[in-house]
């Protein structure tokens, strides 16, 4: 039985984590698309953040609410293994794009925040997507280069590349890993 166990523990360890949900991120995608319609609008690049956040705040509730519900259809423990893996890849990257966030706003850099957003989501989705499906330290990849485009453009293009990451990309890779990995 210790044996059993053993090779139970190994294997769980050694696979992918596979909640990651398409349709989830096909829905943070639409609320990323609604947000940038709506800071687009603005008057200020605060004000335009301010959207953003609000944003950050509900998507990855909806995100993890989808995670969450996949994960129990499937019959998949959450934080074990590579669930595990994947949370203790995914959030250093992320703690630290808040922390900045409150540091850049404080000295008056707002028009690098949504930069280092997207470049430090990248991060996160590329470290804790090596213990994922193989196409999302793909995904993570583009939001690098979308956040190194949205560090050396005008600032008045910044809404419309966060549209295009946190939309276009979460819809255009949450479709395929919905498709192919059971939603």
């Amino acid at each position: 039985m210790d044996n059993l166990a053993f090779i139970r523990d190994t294997m769980e360890a050694a696979g992918a984590f596979t909640a990651v949900s398409g349709w989830g991120m096909v829905a943070v995608g639409i609320i990323a698309t609604i947000a940038a319609v709506i800071a687009s609008a603005r008057q200020s690049a605060a004000q335009s953040l301010f959207v953003w956040l609000a944003a950050a705040v509900l998507a990855p509730m909806v995100m993890l609410w989808a995670i969450v519900r996949k994960a129990r259809r499937a019959h998949v423990p959450l934080l074990s293994g590579p669930g595990r893996k994947f949370v203790l890849s995914f959030s250093p990257p992320m703690l630290v794009g808040a922390l900045l966030t409150i540091v850049l706003y404080r000295a008056g850099l707002v028009a690098t925040i949504p930069g280092m957003w997207l470049l430090l989501y990248g991060t996160a989705v590329v470290a804790g997507g090596a213990f994922s499906v193989k196409v999302v330290p793909v995904m993570g990849f583009f939001f690098m280069l979308a956040g190194t485009l949205a560090l050396f453009t005008p600032q008045s293009w910044n809404d419309w590349i966060m549209a295009a990451a946190f939309g276009g990309l979460h819809i255009g890779f949450g479709i395929p890993i919905a498709w192919r990995h059971g939603g």
